[in-house]
């Protein structure tokens, strides 16, 4: 089902799933503490911090949003107890079938977003709450879970991206765009010109748009469309009033403002512990937005996703990241991919997926290589990776466990194990050399490991030792209801459809 806004899917949490409301945290630190040691717990709670201290009453920031796979399944219109694998295959599907709706402009009047507007001399975002998230972080920032917007100079296309949003001071904002994102391209098209480059930046804002922004979508393709034709019903917007960039009519908070050329001006940015789990990046010299004018509704509520060591979940439940590496198998005519999972990855399908694995049934020698290769030729896939792992059908991708058994148990180091050089990475990769850095190769190798049972003798590879489709169905009809008060998981007593059939190879 749509949400119009933040606000809507707030109230169905506070319906269907868990909402804690705290009241008195800090923006220093407290805030990022709470959020993570949370988030620790699998089915941690929707925060919505009030109250915080120097700010009004109402004047909110909410955190592990969506970061649980029930949430998701309440973003995406899903049953809420959908396994994960049925989820990422439900976004796969979606995103393959997909028919772009335009977005629909309102009048002035109907955008919550204008409700308050100061320019000019009236800019001050340090009214707004800006958590310290992390205890190394170089200062406060506003955002994490944002969107940017940014107009391409030679066409009306409009990129909506993710990046981190860190204060320097009431009109003065640093903005990190990693190299070969969309929106860095635009900004260097300005650059190239001689001119500033006009952004938006909003903060709080109806969450299939920012899955959208978080997606990567091809270079010109508009996530307003991108994001109406996942919802069924076009996202309202409405122009901006410094830069005339269109924003979501119902966003909570925005900024407007101008990226001068770095010739002009640059600060010290960062550092900030990223998604890889490190403060790679360090602190270094980056561009600035120069806030011209902020935007705001009645009580405003910032998000924040601050991005977590791994495995502990930040900004989406699911990886979306590995529905996107699956579409790109299906349109390569890479046969019979049965699961994608990603691992130590950032959630979304454009950021980084360093951990990549992909379940088949293979169907001909060479299928698992074929497999391997093509998230390397693809957006997805090809930024910040490290590995690559093909297993067989009858191994869950979501359970690491049994990837690890598989790797450790159907491949050979000397035979299965290929090293791709000369692939795109990030500075956010602590495992980029200094000499590297310095010379701005942003290059890393990646890792392919095929734990498949071997083809041409699959057949009398030695069995699995597991209970059999049959005999479990038969015991689970005699004995789970004394299984199940025993206490095993009513998951393990009536495993879902996909689980069953993923059993099938066993």
């Amino acid at each position: 089902m749509p949400f119009k806004d933040l606000r809507e899917f707030i109230e169905k949490v506070r319906e269907v799933d868990h909402l804690k409301e705290i009241d008195g945290a800090s923006c220093d630190l407290e805030i990022g503490a709470i959020t993570e040691v949370t988030a620790a717990n699998p089915e941690h709670p929707f925060l919505l911090f009030d109250n915080i201290p120097g700010f009004p009453a109402g004047m909110r920031v909410a955190s592990n949003m969506v970061n649980t796979p029930r949430r998701i399944a309440l973003l995406l219109g899903m049953p809420l107890d959908a396994s994960k694998v049925d989820l990422l295959r439900f976004w796969k599907d979606k995103i393959n079938g997909l028919k772009p709706i335009s977005p629909v402009k309102v009048e002035k009047g109907q955008a919550p977003i204008l409700t308050h507007v100061a320019m000019d001399d009236e800019v001050d975002i340090t009214k707004f709450p800006a958590p310290i998230w992390h205890e190394l972080d170089g200062g406060p920032y506003l955002g994490t879970g944002c969107i940017a917007y940014t107009r391409d100079p030679d066409s009306p296309w409009t990129n909506l991206g993710c990046y981190r949003v860190q204060v320097h001071d009431k009109k003065t904002v640093g903005l990190y765009m990693s190299p070969g994102r969309h929106g860095r391209i635009m900004r260097d098209k300005y650059w190239a010109k001689g001119e500033s480059c006009p952004v938006v930046i909003t903060f709080g804002h109806e969450l299939a748009l920012w899955v959208a922004s978080a997606h990567a979508p091809p270079y010109g393709y508009s996530e307003y469309e991108w994001t109406g034709g996942g919802r069924g019903e076009p996202v309202e917007i409405v122009d901006a009033p410094y830069t005339g960039i269109p924003i979501p009519a119902t966003a909570e908070l925005a900024i407007e403002g101008e990226i001068p050329p770095p010739e002009e001006e640059v600060r010290k940015e960062g550092p900030f512990g990223e998604w890889p789990g490190y403060y790679a990046h360090g602190a270094k010299d980056e561009p600035v937005i120069r806030v011209k004018s902020m935007l705001w509704r009645d009580d405003p509520i910032n998000v924040g996703a601050p991005p977590l060591k791994p495995v502990t979940p930040y900004s989406f439940g699911i990886p979306f990241g590995a529905a996107m590496v699956w579409d790109q198998l299906e349109k390569m005519a890479v046969p019979e991919v049965k699961g994608v999972w990603c691992y130590s990855s950032t959630p979304s399908g454009g950021s980084g997926l360093p951990f990549i694995v992909i379940s088949i049934k293979q169907r001909y020698p060479g299928h698992a290589k074929q497999a391997a290769m093509c998230p390397l030729g693809g957006r997805s896939g090809a930024y910040y990776g490290k590995i690559i792992v093909v297993v067989d059908d009858d191994i869950d991708p979501t359970d690491i466990n049994e990837v690890v058994w598989a790797m450790a148990t159907r491949s050979d180091p000397e035979t299965d194990v290929d090293i791709i050089k000369g692939c795109w990475t990030s500075l956010l990769d602590p495992r980029i050399p200094p000499e590297k850095v310095n010379a701005n190769d942003l290059t890393n190798s990646r890792m392919i490991i095929n734990a498949c049972r071997p083809y041409h003798w699959m057949k009398d590879f030695a069995p699995v030792n597991c209970i059999s489709p049959a005999l479990k169905q038969k015991t689970l009809e005699k004995w789970g209801q004394i299984l199940q008060d025993a206490g095993v998981p009513p998951q393990k007593i009536a495993p879902s459809l996909t689980q069953q059939q993923q059993q099938q190879g066993r």
